[in-house]
């Protein structure tokens, strides 16, 4: 595999830092594609960083999701990448969050501190300790998954009998001091012995008990936290999988995923605070434009005219400056209007259209356009035309606002314009006037000097 300089500005052959350059495969189609960087592990490992920090720095700076397989090493980015314009990105990661700024050696260990909100960058060769640029993106998702912790600076493991002892001693318990205090002997002699050029052998108990510390050490932890921590790391690569199989299902099944997931915040009573939330989600599952029609199916029903102020700030996520958006809105609308409460909503069809129009969540220009043709395209034929010869009057009245708002602006035009050449004509005179007081000047007599 081919290697390349850490530090890209070093053009030196014989440069000691190394890494395997960068290799990238493009996978799937249409909206499920992605790029796997394949040898991502490898080059973490020779960054001493990890995997998940250059895989989501190249997220933030192609605007892009990353997604983690912890279980098989695969590290994806979504969109279709090359490896060379991945590798120039990879340059920037390490200028930022590996290089020692004062000595530009890579031998840099990271500390994250939560509760300051910083990162603490040390380097290993130079001695240098600093801070890390913060305005990056990265830095939230480093803060959130912060290194491990510099093995030097690591204590050793302590097990549940250790702490059992130490209870003990603290307690004053003499038999445990006893019992101890003959091993703490034995292993000063030996140490002696050591320092000395000998070499003994441990009491077979001393040799007993440190084989069953190192058993300790080095097994399994299986304790209640531990067994948490990585079940949710399972469960974090598994919902990256499925965030990743979530795109390449149909715009149908994804309606229907976006749809369980908004009914969820409505059940739980979270669906005030879940705007932005949803708007992600809506995102994510790249049917954004199409979302207001299971807002409609969600939110509202026949006290609609209520409703809208008070889902007003959600449905302005999607319908803001969007007009398609807006369009499918009306098309939800039609669906409940002509189909789930006909009898009580048609009637009202001009007063809900116009609280749209009061909340600014539908434009003038869609409704006017809306208003102009029915259409069978969300409920059959007889009943757009109802709604339609229902929404009249409204649309109407738009239409007529439309109109004398442009005869007023074409009228303030005409005065401006007559102004204009008013003023014109004004300065034009002052200009001969004064032309002819200079003629004037210039026939002076010469004798009345």
């Amino acid at each position: 595999m081919a290697s390349v300089n850490i530090n890209s500005e070093v053009t030196d052959p014989f440069y000691r830092y190394k890494m395997p350059r960068l290799i990238a495969k493009v996978e799937g189609k249409g909206n499920g594609i992605k790029t796997v960087i394949v040898n991502m592990p490898e080059i973490a490992k020779a960054l001493s960083r990890p995997a998940t920090y250059p895989t989501k720095f190249f997220g933030c700076e192609l605007g892009a999701q990353t997604m983690f397989d912890f279980k098989n090493d695969r590290f994806i980015v979504n969109g279709s990448h090359d490896a060379t314009k991945l590798q120039g990105l990879l340059d920037g990661f390490i200028k930022k969050f590996v290089l020692c700024p004062e000595c530009a050696n890579p031998e840099t260990v990271l500390t994250a501190s939560q509760k300051k909100q910083t990162i603490a960058q040390r380097c290993i060769a130079c001695g240098h300790n600093g801070m890390i640029d913060m305005r990056h993106k990265l830095t939230t998702f480093i803060l959130k998954n912060p290194p491990d912790q510099d093995p030097a600076a690591t204590p050793t493991k302590t097990t549940k009998k250790d702490k059992k002892n130490k209870k003990k001693a603290v307690n004053g318990d003499a038999k445990e001091e006893e019992q101890q205090s003959p091993e703490v002997n034995a292993q000063e002699q030996m140490a002696a012995q050591r320092a000395s050029g000998g070499i003994i052998d441990a009491p077979p108990e001393v040799k007993n008990k440190n084989e069953s510390s190192d058993d300790e050490d080095w097994g399994e932890d299986f304790s209640e936290d531990a067994v948490k921590q990585r079940m949710e790391e399972l469960s974090d690569a598994a919902k990256n999988m499925a965030f990743t199989d979530d795109l390449e299902k149909s715009q149908e099944e994804r309606m229907d995923i976006l749809y369980r997931f908004i009914k969820t915040k409505q059940e739980t009573g979270s669906l005030a605070k879940s705007d932005k939330e949803i708007l992600a989600e809506a995102e994510r599952l790249e049917v954004k434009d199409k979302c207001p029609l299971i807002l409609v199916e969600l939110l509202y029903d026949d006290r609609i005219l209520q409703q809208i102020k008070q889902h007003r700030l959600l449905v302005l996520r999607f319908c803001h400056e969007n007009q398609k958006a807006q369009k499918y809105l009306l098309g939800g609308l039609e669906q409940l209007v002509g189909k789930v409460h006909k009898n009580v909503l048609l009637p009202k069809i001009p007063h809900i259209l116009k609280a749209f129009y009061d909340n600014d969540i539908l434009d003038e220009e869609v409704l006017i356009d809306w208003g102009k043709k029915p259409s069978k395209k969300y409920v059959d034929k007889d009943t757009a035309e109802e709604l339609h010869s229902k929404a009249k009057p409204f649309i109407n009245w738009l239409k007529e606002a439309d109109e004398e708002e442009s005869d007023e602006d074409e009228e303030e035009e005409e005065e401006d314009a007559v102004e204009v050449v008013y003023s014109t004509t004004e300065k034009v005179g002052q200009v001969e006037e004064k032309k002819e007081e200079e003629e004037e000047e210039d026939d002076f007599d010469i004798d009345a000097i």
